[in-house]
């Protein structure tokens, strides 16, 4: 009639002395002692983990920003940012556990059968905008308060908000980028109006913007995929006709979209050139929608806090924005800040899950001892540490070269090199951000796969940066556009910051790294000089590899760099030299092995359909 308390005291295999038992440990075995009559409820006996202020906890944080920022800049940062902390634990947190429970409905028809087509966002929901408008999350990178450093200070606010954001941080990207590609076309007149909204602090006036690209021939593939067909009007606005396959943050305010333009007899050109770029209000001034209807909401895997829709386009109202035929070229800079939108939100998610492992591993009994006494745990957890350590320094470091641009401080060799390590770091940092969140949910044993502790739900929201903003592939692709476009300056400019960063990094302890960096520097440039006699398929083979290739040697030598600071501590330099341990240029090892031979592309599809 009683439970027996176990007799388990450890695992044989464990090097170490075992911990004393703990406070908690007894109370699980007078728990335990309890007969269950005495119990009106089962309870499990452990303790849930929980974060405290995000920002004053991340130390990687602080030591990168009182490393970089002028000293009067940090001073009022670091204030804000603490007060940012405590509000974002406090009372954004338990918001966006609100719009995870409360997705939007969509209402076709009122009661008495009128169609309405009314997306129904939560309370919470609207919080969360008129918050996003408070802090400043798209002010503060346009008001420059901080020259440079605006764009880096907006990042970090991000970084902190995405995983308590309840998927607010789509819309956000998709703001920014509107707001981007405003200011680059120079904020005409008629577009003043609608930059001053989407850039607003009021929460009254705060403005969101959709980003309407994606039609039902596929996503990334615009110039073929692309329908929607533009007639112009006599007033010269033109009128929209088309189907939207998918349209995140339906309930936004306005949106950018591309379409092309029907001459006299109704023909559209056909190809990238010709797509134009669009801007309309998605609701007029009463509210009613501009010609558009609501098909239906999407039942996705993850990020369910936010309305994505199929729409009809029925004579859309909207304003030409770019020059005819030069809407693609016109969204790249949408394209840059979303991606490193993206890039935010998969950092934030590993940092998210690894503040909760932690804390987990200070409360989790098992086999006699806390986890993280367990020396195979810990080594887990530190695995993933590392992982989002690099990616961090990743993110700051593109971010602080966007600030250089924006503010026209960033050198040729600046630009350069952010447009290389966008795509970069976005197809990257979606693959380590998979791997860290199902590793972390892991770490929960059973309770991380249960949906009311929210561990589910970071996995599912997370498992999207791989896909938003261009998969894997076509990010790796697009890399190789960078190298070509700028006729292999990209990669010069690459190979020296990598070395001057190495250079620049001193003592015996760094030493393994910064060698086992410079080697896969060397393996690199011998993969490009042997590639360049190729046919151009071996490229486009190797795409994938080179990329991560890329990544692995600059985070790397970021790693190396910030170890190598005054005052850098003992875990600054492990975590260089344990990131320095894995395969840095896994093209160059790829290459060796023939899997980029010619060939490959008939062995590759044999193995996927068989040898018929």
């Amino acid at each position: 009639d009683r439970f027996q308390t176990p007799s388990v005291k450890g695992i044989s295999t464990t090097v170490g002395q075992e911990q004393p038992v703990s406070v908690q440990e007894k109370q699980v075995s007078e728990d335990l002692e309890m007969p269950l009559a005495r119990r009106p409820m089962e309870t499990l006996f452990q303790e849930q983990p929980k974060t405290g202020n995000q920002y004053l906890e991340d130390t990687l944080l602080r030591s990168y920003l009182k490393t970089h920022l002028p000293p009067k800049v940090l001073e009022e940062v670091h204030q804000d940012l603490e007060r940012f902390g405590n509000r974002l634990l406090t009372k954004i947190q338990p918001l966006g556990w609100e719009c995870e429970l409360n997705p939007p409905v969509f209402r076709q028809f009122d009661a008495w059968g009128q169609r309405v087509d009314r997306i129904d966002t939560c309370s919470a929901w609207r919080r969360m905008k008129e918050i996003s408008a408070e802090e400043g999350l798209i002010a503060e990178a346009y008001e420059r308060r901080y020259s440079n450093w605006s764009r880096l200070y907006q990042a970090v606010k991000l970084y902190l908000f995405s995983a308590s954001s309840g998927g607010f941080n789509c819309p956000l990207a998709m703001t920014d980028g509107a707001a981007k590609v405003i200011e680059s076309l120079g904020i005409p007149g008629s577009l003043k109006s609608a930059f001053d909204c989407l850039t607003s602090r009021d929460p009254k006036k705060f403005w969101t913007s959709g980003q309407w690209m994606t039609e039902r021939r596929g996503g990334s593939d615009v110039a073929n995929g692309t329908e929607t067909m533009a007639r112009r009007q006599p007033d010269g606005t033109y009128r929209l006709y088309g189907f939207k396959w998918f349209t995140s943050a339906a309930d936004s305010d306005v949106t950018l979209t591309l379409a092309r333009i029907a001459d006299a007899k109704g023909q559209c050109p056909q190809g990238s050139r010709g797509l134009s770029l669009f801007f309309l209000r998605v609701r007029d001034e009463e509210g009613n929608l501009n010609n558009i209807q609501v098909q239906r909401l999407k039942d996705k895997l993850g990020t369910r806090q936010m309305a994505t829709a199929e729409l009809w386009l029925q004579g859309a109202r909207a304003e030409l924005i770019s020059a005819e035929g030069r809407g693609v070229a016109s969204i790249s800079n949408m394209l840059n800040i979303t991606r490193i939108h993206n890039v935010i939100g998969a950092v934030a998610s590993m940092r998210r899950m690894i503040s909760l492992s932690r804390e987990y591993a200070r409360r989790r009994v098992a086999f006699g001892k806390l986890l993280k006494d367990h020396p195979l745990h810990m080594q887990t957890i530190a695995r993933m540490e590392v992982q989002c350590r690099g990616a961090f320094l990743l993110l700051m470091e593109i971010v602080r070269l966007l600030g250089l641009a924006e503010t026209n401080l960033a050198t040729e060799q600046d630009q350069l090199l952010l447009r290389l390590l966008i795509p970069v770091a976005k197809l990257y940092t979606g693959k380590q951000a998979t791997a860290v969140a199902v590793e972390a949910m892991e770490s929960f044993g059973g309770q991380g796969y249960m949906e009311d502790t929210g561990v589910p739900v970071l996995l599912r929201d997370t498992l999207v940066m791989s896909i938003w903003e261009g998969t894997t592939n076509i990010l790796s692709l697009d890399v190789l556009r960078s190298l070509a476009k700028s006729q292999g300056q990209v990669m010069a400019v690459f190979l020296s910051t990598v070395q001057k960063k190495l250079e620049l990094a001193s003592g015996a302890g760094l030493a393994p790294a910064v060698q086992r960096l410079r080697e896969a520097v060397g393996s690199l440039a011998q993969f490009l000089e042997k590639v360049g006699s190729e046919p151009a398929v071996t490229m486009e083979l190797a795409a994938r590899d080179f990329s991560y290739s890329l990544a692995r040697i600059y985070t790397g030598a970021l790693l190396v760099e910030h170890a190598a600071r005054p005052g850098a501590s003992s875990t600054d330099s492990c975590a260089a030299l344990r990131w320095c341990n894995q395969e840095l240029c896994p093209v160059a090892a790829e290459s060796g092995s023939g899997s980029y031979r010619a060939g490959a592309v008939q062995q590759d599809s044999a193995l996927v359909y068989g040898d018929s």
